[in-house]
């Protein structure tokens, strides 16, 4: 018995079924031997020590999430190697999001400085008399120009009071580090150093301006 040819479509559609297995076994054979890249992952940790100089405050603060744009506040390592290029080291990350690693530090270093009533995460149920509100504009490399990238920071910091909502002090600070080389160990460090440093002035900052504005509300009450 002679088998009888398929009509013209239906032949047409088997192959292309035929096709179609065979590139996806091609894809899955191709996926499957092509090795995942793997990312190191940096947790910089800052401990920072209080400043002789930094007052003690007898009122309590709370601290909001800093703010800042996506590219800013990402897991991948921002490195700017002209003005207008901004790119990511390749097979590197943040354990964290740099808002995240600059609101823990500062919490810490206030915390242990042992300056202030109390410092708390906004939600965390403190009572606070003042809120810090931060904007994190810039945590990237960048080379500038030189032959060696500077781990930058930038943060817009206003401290509000709680009972009026009224901005008791604004301030924006920056801090640069150079990096020792290229490598991206070397230039965690510097972020490491960039973070302490703005983190150091940072908490003094808060406790003065603080404590001026409730000299300036209650100047009888102030006690420091």
């Amino acid at each position: 018995m002679t088998s009888r040819p398929l009509p013209r479509p239906y032949a047409l559609l088997r192959r292309a079924a035929g096709l179609s297995l065979l590139l996806s076994l091609s894809a899955c054979s191709i996926l499957g031997d092509k090795p995942k890249e793997r990312s190191t992952l940096y947790a910089p940790d800052p401990r920072v020590q209080a400043d002789a100089a930094w007052p003690n405050a007898d009122w309590q603060l709370s601290l909001t999430p800093p703010t800042s744009a996506r590219m800013i506040d990402s897991l991948r390592i921002a490195v700017r190697p002209t003005p207008n290029e901004m790119q990511v080291y390749k097979g590197a990350g943040w354990a964290k999001p740099p808002g995240e690693m600059l609101q823990d530090a500062l919490l810490r270093a206030l915390e242990d400085s042992g300056r202030i009533d109390a410092v708390a995460r906004q939600g965390s149920g403190v009572a606070a008399d003042y809120k810090l509100v931060l904007d994190l504009r810039r945590f990237e490399s960048d080379y500038n120009g030189q032959a060696l990238p500077s781990a930058t920071i930038e943060v817009s910091a206003k401290l509000l009071h709680n009972s009026d909502q009224k901005i008791a002090a604004a301030r924006t600070f920056v801090q640069s580090q150079r990096a020792s080389t290229t490598a991206v160990p070397d230039v965690v460090a510097a972020f490491d150093g960039a973070l302490a440093a703005i983190t150091r002035d940072l908490g003094g900052w808060i406790l003065s301006s603080g404590n001026a504005h409730e000299q300036a509300e209650h100047p009888r009450s102030a006690r420091r």
